[in-house]
Order: C-alpha cells, then sequence, then structure tokens
C-alpha cells in the first residue's frame, strides 16, 4: 500500500495526537540515533522526518502548541531556510538571548507534565540531566514511548549492507590484539564488562568495513567484551564465511543485533561496566543486571583507535597524496572550464571532483556530503548544494570546496577557498590571509605533551581575533581510518575538552571566517601529531601537515603575514609540488608549478 507524504505541519499534527495518547506533554528529538552516531542512517533519522532539516547537529523539541529546533551556528542560515512555514521556530544555540531546551521545557510546561524521549537515542548523561532538572520543577520524564514509529508510516528498515574484512596490513593491528588491550583498559578502570555502542569502535575492533551510512564504511552493530568473552550484535547475514570463521576461531561470539538488552540482563548481579555516559544510549543503561556499577570514562576503544599505527599512518599518507592527485586534476579542469566560458555549478563541481577521486587506488566512496559553494553559499559553514540551491560559479567571488575521500588505506578531509575572479579585493585578501595563518600557525606550534587541544586553539584564532574576527566552530577533530571522518576523543576547539593531544592521533587543521551574503573562508589540512624535542622542561609535541594541495596565492597578502609564516607556506607548497609532480602529466606539472611558485 502506498502512503500519501505528510509535510512537516501534517507530521507535526500527528505527531502531537499521538504524544497526546500516550499521555505526554513535551518530546525531545534529538539527531543521534542508538549509537549516538553523527551521521545517522536513515531509519533513525527521526529529527530530519519530523523537521525537514537536513543539518548534521539539532534537537527538536515539541510541546501541544510550540516545537523549535535548538542548533548551532554552522546551521542557523540552513535551518531559518528549511523551517519555513514548518510550525517549527529556530533556536540558535549559545546567542545570548537563546533560552536552553530545559529553560523552554520549565516555562513551557506546568508542574506534573511529562516529558516524553526515545532512551535508545538519548545518551545516559543527557537522560539523567534532563531528570534532575525537569525533577526540579515537578516535571516527570519518560524514555520508554517512541512516539515516532507509531506515526512515522514510511519509516525505512534497519538497514542490511554487507560488511568487509579490513586486510591487517592497513588495519595494522589483529582483532586480538585489540581485544586484548580493551581488556586491560576494562581491568586497570576497576570494570569487569565493556559495551561498544559506537559503530566506528565495534568496525575498528573487530576490523571490518561496512555500508550501512552514507559516507561512513560502518556497520550497525554493538560490542560485549569482558575478560572471558567477546560478543558481536550483529545479524550474520551481513558478514561473509571467511569472517565469521576467523571470528570463532578468535573465540568472539555472534549473537542478533536486538539481543544486546536480553544478553545484559543475564550478565551477574553487581557487575561493574566501563562506559562512556556521554555515548551511551540511556536503554544500555536500563538493562544492567541488578546492582550494576558503572564507571565513567571514555570508551577505551575509542581512546586506542585515537592513536594510528604505522601502518595506518602509511595509509593516510597514500590515501592524502591521491586526493592530492585529484585535487590538482580538479581545480586546473576548473579553471580552464570557466576561462572557456562553460557553466560550471556547485553540483556539477563537486562531481567532477569525485570523479577525480574515484580514478585512484583503493577509492571507496566519498567521506562525507561535499561543501561546494560558491560566494554567499560559502558563508553557510555546512552548506551541501541540492538541485534547488545549485549556483553557477561565476568569475566573481570566492569558490570554498569542503570534500574528502574514503579510500580502503585512509581517510580524507581537506578544504581550499579560491579565487574565481581576476583580481580578488583587499577585504577578501586581508580575510584569507588572517584564515591562513591561523592554518598555518596550528601547523608550525610546538607545545608540553600531555597538553589539551582548547590550550591550542588561540594558535588558530590569534590572527583573525586581531582583525575583531571569529568562528564559533571547532578548529581541528580526530579523523577516522577509513571510517568516520569526523572522530573523537581529541579536539581543538575553544571549549574545553580534558582528552590530551598525543602522538600518532590524526586531526584536521581547518581556522576559518565567513561574512554573511558574501563569502566563507576555509583552509583545511590534515595533521599528524609527532613526537618533537626533549628538554629540561619535558618532552614536547608538533603537528606535521600531510595534505598535499596548493593554496591559492592569489588571495594571500604577504604583507601581513610574518617571515616564519611565509617560510612555511613557501616550504609547504614545494613539499606539494615535489610530491605530486612524479603522478602528473607534463602539462598538469607545469600547472601545478605555477602555482606553488614561492611568494
Amino acid at each position: 500500500m502506498k502512503h500519501t507524504v505528510l509535510s512537516v505541519p501534517e507530521r507535526l499534527e500527528a505527531f502531537r495526537n499521538e504524544m497526546k495518547a500516550q499521555g505526554l506533554d513535551a518530546y525531545i528529538i534529538p539527531t543521534s540515533d542508538p549509537h549516538m552516531s553523527e551521521y545517522p542512517a536513515s531509519c533513525w533519522k527521526y529529527r530530519k522526518w519530523i523537521s525537514g532539516f537536513t543539518g548534521s547537529a539539532g534537537t527538536v523539541v515539541v510541546t501541544a502548541d510550540k516545537a523549535g529546533l535548538w542548533t548551532d551556528s554552522r546551521y542557523f542560515l540552513q535551518a531559518e531556510t528549511q523551517l519555513a512555514g514548518s510550525g517549527i521556530d529556530l533556536y540558535r544555540e549559545k546567542l545570548p538571548d537563546t533560552p536552553s531546551i530545559t529553560d523552554f521545557l520549565i516555562t513551557h510546561l506546568k508542574s506534573g507534565a511529562t516529558v516524553g524521549y526515545n532512551a535508545s537515542t538519548y545518551s545516559i548523561q543527557d537522560a539523567a540531566s534532563l531528570s534532575t532538572e525537569m525533577k526540579k520543577h515537578g516535571i516527570k520524564t519518560d524514555g520508554s514511548k517512541i512516539i515516532a514509529d507509531a506515526v512515522w508510516e514510511d519509516r525505512p528498515a534497519l538497514p542490511s549492507g554487507k560488511v568487509f574484512e579490513m586486510p591487517l596490513e592497513y588495519a595494522g593491528t589483529a582483532t586480538p590484539e585489540k581485544l586484548s588491550r580493551i581488556r586491560e583498559c576494562i581491568g586497570n578502570a576497576g570494570a569487569d564488562y565493556t559495551v561498544l555502542s559506537a559503530l566506528d569502535e565495534v568496525a575498528w575492533t573487530f576490523n571490518f568495513r561496512g555500508s550501512d551510512v552514507a559516507y561512513n564504511p560502518v556497520a550497525v552493530g554493538y560490542a560485549l567484551i569482558g575478560e572471558e568473552r567477546a560478543v558481536l550484535f550483529m545479524d550474520e547475514k551481513k558478514l561473509p564465511a571467511e569472517l565469521k570463521e576467523k571470528f570463532e576461531g578468535y573465540g568472539i561470539e555472534l549473537l542478533p543485533y536486538e539481543e544486546l538488552g536480553i544478553e545484559l540482563k543475564k550478565l551477574p548481579a553487581n557487575s561493574r561496566f566501563l562506559l562512556d555516559k556521554a555515548n551511551t544510549n540511556a536503554s544500555i543503561a536500563e538493562s544492567l543486571p541488578e546492582g550494576s556499577v558503572i564507571i565513567t570514562d571514555i570508551s577505551p576503544a575509542n581512546v586506542l583507535k585515537s592513536i594510528k599505527n604505522d601502518a595506518e599512518l602509511d595509509g593516510f599518507r597514500s590515501a592524502v597524496l591521491k586526493d592530492g592527485i585529484a585535487m590538482t586534476r580538479f581545480f586546473k579542469w576548473l579553471e580552464e572550464t570557466m576561462s572557456r566560458g562553460e557553466k560550471v555549478t556547485e553540483l556539477s563541481a563537486a562531481t567532477k571532483l569525485k570523479a577525480y577521486r574515484a580514478e585512484q587506488p583503493l577509492f571507496l566512496s566519498e567521506s562525507f556530503a561535499p561543501i561546494s559553494s560558491y560566494g554567499p553559499h560559502g558563508a553557510v559553514v555546512h552548506y551541501s548544494p541540492t538541485p534547488e540551491t545549485d549556483t553557477e560559479l561565476r568569475p566573481d567571488s570566492l569558490y570554498l570546496i569542503d570534500s574528502g575521500g574514503q579510500y580502503l588505506d585512509g581517510t580524507t578531509d581537506i578544504t581550499r577557498t579560491i579565487a574565481l575572479l581576476p583580481e580578488p579585493t583587499d577585504q577578501m585578501k586581508s580575510d584569507f590571509t588572517a584564515t591562513l595563518r591561523g592554518t598555518i600557525d596550528i601547523a608550525m606550534a610546538r607545545f608540553p605533551k600531555g597538553i589539551r587541544g582548547c590550550l591550542l586553539d588561540a594558535y588558530a584564532r590569534h590572527a583573525l581575533w586581531d582583525a575583531g574576527i571569529n568562528y564559533l566552530h571547532g578548529t581541528c577533530h580526530g579523523i577516522g581510518h577509513c571510517l568516520n571522518v569526523h572522530e573523537g576523543p581529541q579536539s581543538i576547539r575553544m571549549e574545553e575538552n580534558p582528552v590530551k593531544i598525543q602522538t600518532g592521533m590524526v586531526m584536521s587543521d581547518e581556522p576559518a571566517m565567513y561574512r554573511a551574503g558574501e563569502y566563507g573562508i576555509r583552509t583545511e589540512n590534515m595533521i599528524v601529531v609527532k613526537d618533537d624535542i626533549k628538554t629540561q622542561f619535558g618532552e614536547f609535541l608538533s603537528f606535521e601537515t600531510i595534505t598535499l594541495c596548493h593554496i591559492d596565492t592569489r588571495l594571500v597578502d604577504k604583507s601581513q603575514m610574518t617571515a616564519k609564516e611565509i617560510d612555511w607556506l613557501n616550504n609547504y607548497h614545494e613539499e606539494v609540488y615535489s610530491a605530486l609532480s612524479p603522478h602528473l602529466s607534463e602539462e598538469e606539472r607545469g600547472w601545478l608549478r605555477r602555482k606553488t611558485l614561492p611568494i
């Protein structure tokens, strides 16, 4: 039977009717899925379904007569457009006049009201915090009622993509050794078990990759690991026979995906679980056996995964080389195509770049939806062109392309901003140079071992702050190895993150600035944390920039830069040319040579 596709206002009406039927006065719908993923599979895109908003971050709250979406600065412009006429108001997070979700609920609900949420898509930490705040005002919370499932008639099924084994030559460490190291972490924490719920942690631990989530080579599953047991909860039809046989040899049990809660309840009473409360869903906590104790810490697999081994680092270097070849060919094509007066749009440019990447060995897919943005669209931080918004690139503004590739040997993430106009304005050059200086200053940073990312963030912002400019998103995020392009637990950003920056971590380096209605600027490279020097004051670390792609020096105002920054840029361009030129045609080498001349 074919269902009629409901508009957002019609979905809200059906949702409110179901809320009323189940005795709820408000309901919270986060972006996350049961695995606390940044990018959920289609069957868990509840927030997108109820609101029509497609950004990767945001939370919808529905009451009997109001509805709101809370999202961050990356999506203010996008959300304003997509929510128009929906009946859902936009609440811009972190602005002084924006109430928090709890303040909103307290204001609009009376004592005795009940706030619902889906415990499987709400973290243990957030569920506890919500309950505590609501109780202060006599408001109850209930995580047991999944309203959307009752009214989302055409909800997609659970993904059933096949998985494949990650070859040891690229993974670098076999599954038994990874399990041994995770068990050591569990024991050191004084725990008996841990549950791996993040999809990239499960894929990394068991050395497989999948196709259940767009751009992220992961598969839906959980893992339970204890001193004597390792259980993978996944539909065994997804696994090739050879991998199942290998798991059996390792002593790994296979159980259906839906049986995690059942198996948890069977464990001994008073067991101790090492769980990341911020990244484990509340329904898992509700399934623990009687008397269980939760020891809170970052998931051991997340920490171990963030520090890359030699094989993974070699793979990253191979991936960025291939990416650099593709980027060079793309920018050469773009320049020549536009110079002939041929039409290029945001979407056609992104399609062409993907084609160049697809020519490279071991290419699997893009690592995220490309941010191919001309002029004013560049000021929309996570803009992604659609047929409705697709705009022609014209020789009168800037073009920002943030993109990446998934290769079997590594994941890439790169942003370049180029001038499409013959002579960039002084403001464009000033903005670009201040932003580029941030990228360079992070790249050149030397810092004591054991430092946290928030203490490095000012390196990226200093030149922008001097110009009275700031950006509200993070500066550096971790990058997975043929896994999620956004990876934790480390970061460099203004907000406090207790995770120390350690040797072997792979991260982005992406300061930025955005002029609403004009353009956006971001120059993003990938960096590897490395050992630097040891002095009487301790050990120091630094970064190695591994991305290989020219930077548009037509946008650089040399007078704003220090001598060290100029030397870094010239040396970087020489490295780019030396690494890429052997893989290019004579014509391509000549083009790249011109783009990498010293300033």
